[in-house]
């Protein structure tokens, strides 16, 4: 019994000289400013304004790159959006530019023939906000050649599927034409557009009845549309104005008489910059 009792009390020591130990290695961690294991230390400011000024390294050499100086950041998105799902009368809305006081334009790419790799590494390093508007009889031949702009951020919205003039078509044939392209478009990139642009700006009251009853929430028409090296103006003061939406298309140097694609969005970019704007995303306010 006398054994049992003493062995019991020189555990009980050795118990308390263990937690004496670690109390007093857990204060000389404390005091010496350690982190404990398995914790990491939260970054320092200096390291922060490091990685912060390494990012805009980054960005001004991306810029460069393509020859352009960069844009000013876009400012945060509405917490509501200045264009609603219903027009005054009801239906779709029809809008050529976003009610806005800031300077901000919105770009956007139609149709998808051009299929230019280089753009695709141009949207990645600039980080350009975008929004596609594609017909399925252009894209058809290559579908993939879009996923990795849409995994950008880039949006994927309907041109209907042959791009046709949708005043020349009936009711039902201007249906089969945008709820056509919402399926497939919804097929091949897992997410059914909201926005619809039609082809060659002509639409009629059927084609924004035909719209709605295929889902879309609002009908995208311009304000300017870029051409080569120039940019083509809907007012007569041929400038830029907050939220104007901007046309641009998939073109090669076929169409854009030997310029390539990213060279006639670089110019499209300087005209934008040139005039005290930059871009923001369309999607973030229709």
């Amino acid at each position: 019994m006398d054994r049992r009792i003493k062995t019991a009390a020189a555990c009980l020591l050795l118990m308390a000289g263990l937690a004496t130990g670690c109390t007093a290695e857990s204060s000389a961690a404390s005091d010496s400013g350690s982190a404990a294991p398995g914790r990491s230390a939260s970054p320092t400011r200096a390291a922060r304004g490091e990685a912060g000024a390494a990012a805009r390294d980054a960005v001004r050499a991306a810029y460069r790159k393509w020859g352009l100086k960069p844009l000013a950041a876009p400012p945060a998105p509405p917490k509501v959006k200045p264009v609603g799902r219903k027009a005054a009368d009801g239906g779709v809305p029809v809008v050529s530019e976003i009610p806005t006081e800031q300077k901000i334009v919105f770009l956007t790419f139609d149709d998808g023939a051009e299929k230019d790799p280089r753009f695709v590494t141009m949207m990645r390093e600039l980080k350009i906000p975008f929004t596609m508007f594609l017909t399925n009889a252009a894209i058809s031949a290559d579908y993939g050649y879009f996923e990795p702009l849409r995994k950008l951020g880039a949006g994927v919205q309907n041109h209907t599927l042959t791009h046709p003039n949708l005043r020349t078509l009936g009711a039902s044939a201007q249906k089969q034409e945008i709820c056509g392209q919402q399926d497939k478009l919804k097929q091949h990139y897992g997410s059914t557009p909201r926005l619809f642009r039609p082809p060659y700006g002509n639409y009629n009251e059927d084609t924004r009845a035909a719209a709605a009853s295929c889902g879309i929430e609002g009908i995208v028409l311009w304000r300017e549309s870029m051409q080569i090296t120039n940019m083509q103006y809907q007012r007569g003061d041929k400038k830029l104005h907050p939220g104007d939406v901007i046309l641009a298309h998939f073109r090669g140097p076929s169409e854009l008489k030997g310029t390539t694609m990213t060279e006639m969005t670089a110019n499209l970019l300087r005209h934008v910059q040139e005039q005290g704007y930059t871009v923001a995303r369309l999607e973030d306010y229709l």
